[in-house]
């Protein structure tokens, strides 16, 4: 039987920021501590669970709302889900907090030349370019969150050190324990 209480650990961003790299180092940690762990990421999502869904910002709700009942199901049923979505706008994300309850709004903070740099798919480029409408850092808008539990700068800190930010906040929370 599983004896840890769920929760959804929410990682918010611009695009290449550092959501993935952060919340994978966190959900290796927490299987090793023995915790049933399930990662959401935004692009594997979007090939399989709302491929129909295009960028606009209704569509974009869509797929946050389609992902927070799947985390929230997660949730209720004792797993640790790290959610890695850009999830730009505000009023969706306080809809997921509320929808989920036990929740974690983690913002992972890098300027978007750094987040440039780092694109290896050249998406930033292309939006740039005009190639990509509705890209979130160039021609869509990142609504900062207002009162996350946790900021991360991923240009200031080692992988590492973010990691551990996250596990630590956890624990302040009462959502891990080192037993």
């Amino acid at each position: 039987m599983n004896r840890h209480r769920g929760f959804t650990a929410w990682f918010t961003g611009l695009p290449c920021s550092g959501k993935t790299t952060t919340a994978d180092g966190a959900a290796d940690t927490l299987r090793r501590m023995g915790y049933r762990v399930e990662r959401l990421d935004g692009d594997i999502v979007r090939k399989n669970l709302t491929s129909d869904l295009g960028f606009s910002k209704e569509d974009r709700d869509e797929n946050i709302k389609r992902v927070t009942f799947v985390a929230k199901l997660l949730t209720r049923n004792g797993v640790a889900v790290l959610a890695t979505f850009v999830s730009p706008y505000r009023e969706r994300r306080k809809k997921t907090r509320e929808e989920i309850g036990n929740f974690v709004e983690i913002y992972i903070r890098c300027p978007v030349e750094v987040c440039m740099e780092r694109d290896i798919k050249g998406m930033y480029r292309k939006a740039l370019e005009g190639e990509i409408t509705n890209f979130t850092g160039v021609n869509d808008p990142y609504e900062e969150p207002e009162n996350p539990e946790l900021i991360i700068d991923t240009d200031k800190e080692s992988v590492e050190e973010s990691v551990q930010k996250v596990l630590d906040k956890l624990r302040e929370l009462g959502y891990i324990s080192e037993n």
